[in-house]
């Protein structure tokens, strides 16, 4: 997909995507200082600071480009630079690439409310909760040998949360949207992981 479809496709599977159209440019999550190094000093884009509420999940469409300094995640996924005209788009496939959908925090919070909201509906009901998970971001049912291992793969990190509160804590603590109330940490955290190893599969990110 690209650059923006990328972005989006993670905030719609979520339910975090804000439907809105037209209105101002928006200021997603990006990198603290992103703009520090390029800016002048007199600027009045010297320093980002990124928007609160519905905005931070507007599609990719209406973030604010700054010349200088474009928005990161789009740049790693090959957007124009916008300086000249682009015909087609540059096609790669880096590790850079998938640093960015493992590890940014719009990824991780998307992969966090899918999870609360599938547990809201199948708590305590692994199979159905893989099973709609990967209906939701495969757009197919899961085989057997995918679902074994994706089961496997959520009792294993259960378990490891389980132990380490704290770790889970930090994870639910990315992204500005709350979290579920009533649901267990070490159960958000693990399908949260789930959740955004599925989003980085080739199968989602290639349409």
């Amino acid at each position: 997909m690209d650059a923006e479809m990328v972005r989006d496709y993670a905030l719609k599977v979520s339910g975090l995507l804000n439907h809105k159209l037209g209105g101002p440019s928006v200021k997603p999550y990006q990198p603290d200082g992103v703009w520090e190094a390029v800016a002048m000093p007199e600027s009045n884009t010297k320093r980002y600071e990124r928007d609160k509420g519905d905005s931070l999940y507007r599609r990719s469409l209406y973030t604010f480009w700054k010349r200088a300094a474009p928005p990161a995640l789009m740049d790693v996924f090959n957007a124009p630079s916008r300086e000249t005209c682009s015909v087609r788009r540059e096609r790669t496939n880096t590790p850079l690439q998938a640093l960015a959908t493992l590890n940014d925090i719009q990824f991780i919070e998307a992969a966090r409310i899918l999870a609360q909201g599938l547990l809201r509906q199948h708590r305590g009901d692994d199979t159905k909760l893989v099973a709609e998970l990967g209906r939701r971001v495969l757009l197919r049912p899961l085989r057997d040998a995918e679902r074994t291992v994706v089961i496997a793969t959520l009792k294993d990190l259960r378990t490891h949360y389980a132990v380490h509160p704290d770790e889970a804590a930090q994870l639910l603590g990315y992204g500005e949207a709350p979290p579920e109330p009533g649901q267990t940490a070490a159960d958000v955290a693990a399908l949260t992981l789930v959740a955004n190893q599925l989003l980085n599969l080739d199968e989602a990110l290639n349409k």
